[in-house]
């Protein structure tokens, strides 16, 4: 299923698998990100294909590994979808995060050193940074909008 993965960036599965397949398809993508033969052949026998002949393989160490070079980890999202009809199971989608067409943009990412808390003025619209007094801004720690008073 992994290999079904890479080839179409999204796949429709039962809650469960879409889980479990989350765990081996962000291995499979740190494998990719290392780039050196012991992760290709890691790869490869992840994907049950073998070593360097498979599409999949090629896909992974070329494509998604360039795609997802500055991400550390959370390279796919499931989103629970509906329930099949017959025995009722719960279905979802699993998907590769940062692809075009994907079905909920990703969300911005917590860098460290950043702040985006309370003091962060930077994180507020630029409407609600305006209205928000200058004293207050420095009373939490507002940096450089601060000194300049």
């Amino acid at each position: 299923m992994v290999a079904q993965l890479i080839r179409h960036e999204r796949m429709e599965t039962t809650l469960p698998k879409a889980k479990e397949l989350r765990r081996l398809a962000d291995k499979a993508v740190t494998l990719g990100k290392a780039g050196d033969l012991p992760a290709r052949r890691a790869a490869a026998s992840l994907l049950h294909s073998s070593a360097g002949t498979s599409a999949e393989v090629a896909k992974l160490f070329g494509e998604l590994a360039a795609r997802y070079a500055g991400r550390e980890g959370g390279y796919t999202r499931v989103l629970a979808s509906r329930l099949r009809p017959g025995d009722n199971a719960r279905l979802a989608v699993i998907e590769f995060v940062d692809r075009p067409g994907e079905m909920r943009p990703a969300r911005p990412g917590r860098g460290g050193g950043g702040g985006g808390g309370p003091g962060d003025a930077s994180a507020l619209p630029p409407t609600l940074s305006s209205l928000w007094p200058a004293a207050a801004r420095a009373a939490v720690g507002g940096g450089a909008a601060a000194a300049g008073g």
